[in-house]
């Protein structure tokens, strides 16, 4: 288990006290540029990584910050190369992927694993809650206390209070002081 206590703990950028990564870790690196808030939980098996492999120099700011308060579902695998910012009191599910970075295609006679990747930096606000297997793409933007149903493929920008499901992830729901939660399609259903 890595704590702030730790060896491991202290090679992080930051690493919050009452916060813990579970035994055993999937694949961790990049450090450096990694910050955990406090009180946060990272379940086991799971991938926290910046950069494209161990030894990259990411630069003098971490890439890599998960709020307080946060859960990380077991088996979940978090990968930045230039910023995912997780806001405070975010929970996933088991099996979420979170990227930053994703293969370049521009060229179509060169084969896409040699070009070279493009980075759009990610944002999920406080108190969302990612459901099982949710995958968020290069450049999304999730608002606070969202909801994004299992399965969910999230990329552009989602807004505050709502719910959101498929792929891609699309609100569902919206929350109004006036009217509580509602649907807004017919399709649907509650």
């Amino acid at each position: 288990m890595i704590t702030a206590d730790t060896d491991a703990g202290r090679r992080f950028s930051r690493f919050g006290r009452g916060s813990l990564m579970a035994f055993p870790t999937g694949s961790v690196y990049g450090e450096p540029w990694i910050e955990v808030g406090e009180d946060t939980m990272i379940a086991e098996w799971t991938s926290v990584c910046a950069g494209m492999m161990p030894g990259h120099d990411l630069g003098p700011e971490p890439v890599l910050r998960i709020g307080d308060r946060c859960v990380i579902g077991r088996g979940s695998h978090i990968v930045a190369h230039s910023s995912i910012d997780i806001g405070d009191d975010v929970y996933t599910g088991p099996y979420v992927y979170i990227t930053d970075q994703n293969h370049g295609y521009t060229d179509p006679d060169l084969p896409i694993g040699r070009q070279w990747p493009v980075n759009l930096p990610v944002r999920i606000g406080a108190g969302t809650w990612l459901g099982t297997g949710v995958i968020v793409l290069p450049g999304a933007v999730i608002g606070r206390n969202v909801v994004v149903a299992a399965g969910s493929v999230v990329r552009g920008e989602i807004p505050d209070l709502c719910v959101v499901a498929g792929v891609p992830a699309r609100v569902i729901k919206g929350f109004s002081p006036e009217a509580g939660w509602s649907r807004l399609t017919s399709q649907v259903p509650d």
